[in-house]
Protein backbone atom coordinates (compact mmCIF):
# COMPACT_ATOMS: atom_id res chain seq x y z
CA UNK A 1 0.00 0.00 0.00
CA UNK A 2 3.05 2.37 0.91
CA UNK A 3 3.64 2.45 -3.00
CA UNK A 4 0.40 2.92 -3.97
CA UNK A 5 0.11 6.65 -2.52
CA UNK A 6 1.57 9.85 -2.11
CA UNK A 7 2.47 10.88 1.39
CA UNK A 8 -0.84 13.04 1.71
CA UNK A 9 -2.74 10.08 0.53
CA UNK A 10 -1.44 8.02 3.36
CA UNK A 11 -1.84 11.00 5.49
CA UNK A 12 -5.60 11.33 5.05
CA UNK A 13 -5.94 7.23 4.47
CA UNK A 14 -4.55 7.12 8.31
CA UNK A 15 -7.59 9.95 9.38
CA UNK A 16 -10.45 8.09 7.65
CA UNK A 17 -9.43 4.54 9.50
CA UNK A 18 -9.54 6.75 12.96
CA UNK A 19 -12.69 7.65 11.79
CA UNK A 20 -12.12 11.49 11.09
CA UNK A 21 -14.90 13.49 8.56
CA UNK A 22 -13.85 15.53 6.06
CA UNK A 23 -14.10 18.71 7.99
CA UNK A 24 -11.56 17.09 11.06
CA UNK A 25 -8.98 15.81 8.11
CA UNK A 26 -8.54 19.17 6.93
CA UNK A 27 -8.56 21.14 9.95
CA UNK A 28 -5.56 18.51 11.35
CA UNK A 29 -3.46 18.66 7.87
CA UNK A 30 -3.94 22.29 7.60
CA UNK A 31 -5.86 22.06 3.94
CA UNK A 32 -9.29 23.04 2.70
CA UNK A 33 -12.02 20.42 2.80
CA UNK A 34 -12.36 20.54 -0.90
CA UNK A 35 -8.48 19.13 -1.25
CA UNK A 36 -9.47 16.78 1.22
CA UNK A 37 -11.77 15.10 -1.39
CA UNK A 38 -9.52 15.21 -3.54
CA UNK A 39 -7.34 13.54 -1.96
CA UNK A 40 -10.72 10.86 -1.11
CA UNK A 41 -11.27 10.39 -4.49
CA UNK A 42 -7.75 9.66 -5.38
CA UNK A 43 -7.71 7.16 -3.06
CA UNK A 44 -10.99 5.46 -4.08
CA UNK A 45 -9.68 5.11 -7.70
CA UNK A 46 -6.38 3.88 -6.77
CA UNK A 47 -7.92 1.59 -4.79
CA UNK A 48 -11.14 0.82 -6.99
CA UNK A 49 -13.62 1.83 -4.40
CA UNK A 50 -16.61 3.31 -4.61
CA UNK A 51 -16.98 5.25 -1.02
CA UNK A 52 -15.03 5.87 2.33
CA UNK A 53 -16.66 2.16 3.75
CA UNK A 54 -14.31 0.80 0.81
CA UNK A 55 -11.16 2.25 2.23
CA UNK A 56 -11.95 0.92 5.55
CA UNK A 57 -12.47 -2.31 4.62
CA UNK A 58 -9.48 -2.66 2.45
CA UNK A 59 -7.85 -0.69 6.43
CA UNK A 60 -9.41 -4.30 7.61
CA UNK A 61 -8.28 -6.69 5.04
CA UNK A 62 -4.71 -5.26 4.68
CA UNK A 63 -4.39 -5.18 8.70
CA UNK A 64 -3.96 -1.85 8.58
CA UNK A 65 -6.55 -1.52 10.87
CA UNK A 66 -6.84 -4.13 13.60
CA UNK A 67 -10.08 -5.84 14.88
CA UNK A 68 -10.59 -5.46 18.98
CA UNK A 69 -12.66 -8.89 19.53
CA UNK A 70 -13.32 -7.65 23.18
CA UNK A 71 -15.85 -4.95 22.39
Amino acid sequence: MEELFTEREREVFNLITKGKSNQEIAEELFITIYTVKAHVASILRKIGGRNRLDIILMALKNGILPINKNK
